[in-house]
């Protein structure tokens, strides 16, 4: 006999329903963007790296198929792949120092009260707005000696002998896209630092003040510890982003001269549809994604360490 304070079996059964459809409820509403994601970035980025493991090349499509790893041995092999992954470091770092510091420079400037400060922000960010075609071409007719001015004011200040174009010469040429995504990526920093500036408790600088502590004193021991948790993240977003940003440098240079300002995310472009090898163009693409992972890791597990000492 069933006691009279246990639930019935029709209740219990509503019951779990009713639980079910609360642990169901919020999946049915995040299914449209998982949808959508799935659709547009899980099943290109199988899809991607089973390319890896094949040989798809549009100029021999009779010669298609698994090859399991070779095409990751001929990326071992290849010379302009790690020509493209010194040039990536060298284009990374160069843009994302000058990119930070500039930026940072910036944003304590804007965090000043003044007049204009308003107009002033908005030039400092009209640069992120810029499509970066249009960006990538400006600053090539900036470099071109006949019509650009820059080559005649490095001449006039006694850094080139004669004007020429930077963008024609191997030694120097990757110098002409690093100032131009610097111009272009300055405002990234300005902005997320700014934001972070103005999270700083104000009474923090009073009480130092009262404590007789000097402008560089404030700044080392205030701003930077509430800064470092932004910096740390803004500093990996932007490495990961300038790393796969070849808009600027096909823009201005295809990569050339010579292929010395090939750098890997410019090099899959050129392998996928110039030369119509997806296979080792995702190779190349999956060996990118693999170094950045990596780099995120590293920075994320820092981030956390900065975010305890806090």
């Amino acid at each position: 006999m069933t006691s009279a304070l246990s639930p019935s079996p029709g209740k219990s059964r509503e019951k779990s329903l009713k639980k079910l459809k609360w642990l169901l409820e919020p999946y049915l509403y995040l299914s449209p963007g998982i949808i959508l994601i799935t659709l547009v970035m899980l099943v290109p980025l199988i899809v991607g790296i089973s390319y890896a493991f094949q040989s798809i090349s549009l100029l021999n499509p009779f010669e298609t198929g698994w090859v399991g790893l070779a095409n990751f041995e001929k990326l071992f092999s290849d010379r302009l792949f790690w020509k493209a992954l010194s040039n990536t470091a060298w284009w990374t770092i160069g843009s994302l120092v000058f990119q930070f510091f500039l930026g940072l420079g910036l944003a304590l400037l804007l965090n000043k009260p003044f007049v204009g400060r308003g107009l002033v922000q908005g030039l400092v960010f009209l640069p992120w707005a810029v499509p970066a075609f249009l960006s990538g071409l400006n600053w090539a007719w900036l470099f071109n000696p006949i019509i650009g001015p820059i080559p005649h004011w490095l001449t006039a200040l006694g850094i080139m002998d004669e004007p020429t174009n930077i963008l024609a010469d191997p030694s120097i040429a990757m110098w002409g896209p690093i100032i131009a995504n610097v111009w272009f990526g300055i405002p990234f920093f300005a902005i997320t630092l700014l934001a972070a500036l103005q999270s700083i408790p104000k009474d923090l600088y009073e009480a130092a003040a009262i404590d007789g502590a000097s402008a560089w004193q404030s700044f080392a021991k205030i701003t930077i510890p509430f800064l470092a948790p932004t910096i740390a993240i803004t500093v990996m977003l932007r490495t990961i982003w300038i790393a796969n940003f070849a808009d600027l440098i096909y823009i201005m240079t295809g990569g050339g001269p010579a292929n010395s300002t090939h750098i890997v995310s410019s090099y899959i472009f050129t392998t996928a549809f110039r030369r119509l090898d997806f296979g080792y163009a995702s190779a190349l693409a999956i060996a990118l994604l693999v170094l950045l992972l990596a780099y995120a890791m590293v920075i994320i597990q820092m981030r956390k360490h900065l975010v305890k000492g806090i």
